[in-house]
């Protein structure tokens, strides 16, 4: 069974008390009321919370999350940005999301952040399987995949699957 971290996408609490679930991501576009409530709640029961979104690094820090999603895939120079972040945040736990190519995956894993995140649609699916079957097998940095529409992951050679709770609640009816 494939590691799951679940992204909110609603506010409710419902999905904390998973026993199977460890990890989940907090856009930083919920209420800040919700989002201090979350994340107490999630180290209550010892799960992690990571942060995403454009001040994904101030709401990890004014929140006290475990850490944040940091999104190179847009970036021309990833390391430079990488390496602020890391600088700004020296003991968040770092999750990258890369460009799905291999020379961008090799530069963020050169900034060991905690796992580099590949993005998967089903078109070019199979082409994004590639990639993260070629990153399993050479890098020991841990690897997502993160699932932006309704694909069939389950042969997914992933350490851990990102999927929002809302798919994740359909999955386990």
């Amino acid at each position: 069974m494939q590691n799951f971290i679940i992204r909110i996408t609603q506010e409710n609490l419902n999905l904390i008390d998973c026993q199977e679930l460890g990890c989940f991501i907090l856009p930083c576009s919920v209420s800040e009321n919700f989002a201090a409530e979350f994340i107490q709640a999630a180290h209550t029961a010892n799960k992690l919370v990571l942060t995403e979104g454009q001040k994904a690094v101030e709401f990890y820090q004014k929140f006290a999350a475990d850490g944040f999603i940091l999104d190179t895939s847009k970036v021309e120079n990833p390391v430079k940005m990488i390496k602020a972040v890391q600088k700004q945040a020296p003991k968040a736990i770092l999750g990258i999301v890369s460009r799905n190519r291999r020379h961008e995956a090799m530069l963020v894993s050169e900034c060991e952040p905690d796992f580099v995140i590949f993005k998967f649609w089903q078109d070019g699916f199979a082409h994004n399987k590639q990639l993260l079957d070629w990153y399993a097998e050479l890098f020991l940095i841990q690897n997502a995949a993160q699932i932006e529409e309704d694909c069939d992951f389950s042969a997914l050679n992933a350490d851990f699957v990102i999927i929002d709770d809302s798919k994740y609640l359909t999955l386990n009816k």
